[in-house]
């Protein structure tokens, strides 16, 4: 099963949403960084593991695939179908079902600040500890902090947070990014209705590729995550990826591109042709010497530059010079007299 979220929580595997949070509050206020300055790193580590065992367990979804399929299956991308939505959308191509189930743990000091109503209570009383300003306390560590802050608590209440965001790979053609092009994208999420329920819906996205993004483009879709009670839904960010192309790489706004030639054309000059990504086809003479090193550049015939698509990289022509396995003697004598060595 992997990490065991209930050894980690020390509850049973029966335990209900009350023993849950009794067992969190306990633990998190045990092992948050700031009360361990001495061993932070392994507070740290934890913590996290505290907080991640509590967001899987407090929530009935992902509850009930980690209980059918472990850590493995909550974290890859093999669980029920009625399982999708846990963590985050459910993404889909335009032409066909989910194409991955998006566990996200949400951020350690989210969940205690949903307990507690500030992210850090040890890191001082003064302005700068974690929302501390102006609150007092009967002791630092005692029952008074679990009594007055939290459910049901009538003291300071912390304002919604907003999930962290959600990322999705756009993967993206080589052709898509010299022309630009439109991708539709269904999602399936979460959203509260009128009573509070949380209820399935779809919806499409159009993600307008323009000509010129590269690979690391964020698109930001403001909270088309799933909705919780009391939280700003996660703002959805697809971000573009380059498809390995067949003939071209890409080199910022230039593309390049690797030819095949003899020693014969390497010498005494050629004519490439590039099947270019718009459907044209160039055709260059090369009349120079092409040593092992040697680019032709083609100025202006490489991607549109994204802030002005008017303006082109340049297209670079490499060269893979193909030698000849052995020499005959006559061929040496030959090349001798003809390259006066």
């Amino acid at each position: 099963m992997g990490v065991d979220y209930y050894k980690i929580l020390q509850v049973d595997r029966s335990a209900k949403d009350d023993d849950l949070k009794k067992a969190y509050r306990k633990l998190a206020m045990k092992w948050h960084p700031d009360k361990n300055p001495n061993n932070k790193k392994e507070a740290e580590a934890k913590f996290k593991q505290i907080s991640e065992a509590y967001d899987v367990l407090s929530d009935p979804q992902k509850r009930a695939v980690y209980d059918q399929y472990g850590e493995e299956g909550l974290k890859g991308q093999v669980p029920p179908p009625d399982a999708a939505g846990a963590g985050g959308p459910t993404f889909f191509s335009t032409g066909g079902g989910p194409t991955s189930f998006r566990f996200n743990t949400r951020n350690a000091d989210d969940i205690f600040n949903e307990f507690f109503g500030f992210s850090s209570p040890f890191g001082g009383m003064g302005g700068g500890g974690g929302g501390m300003r102006n609150v007092r306390f009967g002791g630092m560590f005692d029952d008074d902090m679990f009594a007055s802050h939290g459910e049901g608590g009538g003291g300071y209440q912390s304002a919604p947070r907003k999930g962290a965001p959600i990322e999705q790979r756009l993967p993206c053609t080589l052709e898509d990014l010299y022309k630009g092009t439109t991708k539709k994208m269904k999602i399936s999420r979460e959203i509260l209705d009128a009573s509070g329920k949380t209820v399935p819906v779809e919806e499409i996205l159009t993600i307008n590729i323009k000509p010129g993004w590269k690979k690391g483009t964020k698109i930001t879709f403001q909270e088309k995550g799933n909705e919780h009670p009391n939280q700003i839904p996660s703002d959805l960010v697809f971000i573009v990826d380059e498809k390995a192309h067949r003939i071209f790489t890409r080199d910022g706004n230039d593309l390049v591109v690797t030819k095949k030639i003899s020693l014969v054309e390497a010498l005494t000059g050629c004519t490439v042709h590039v099947p270019m990504l718009d459907g044209r086809n160039l055709t260059i003479p090369i009349n120079v010497v092409i040593h092992p090193t040697y680019e032709e550049v083609v100025p202006r015939e490489g991607m549109p530059i994204s802030k002005d698509p008017t303006e082109k990289g340049n297209l670079r022509i490499k060269f893979d010079i193909r030698f000849p396995a052995k020499l005959t003697s006559s061929q040496k004598a030959g090349m001798k007299e003809l390259l006066g060595s």
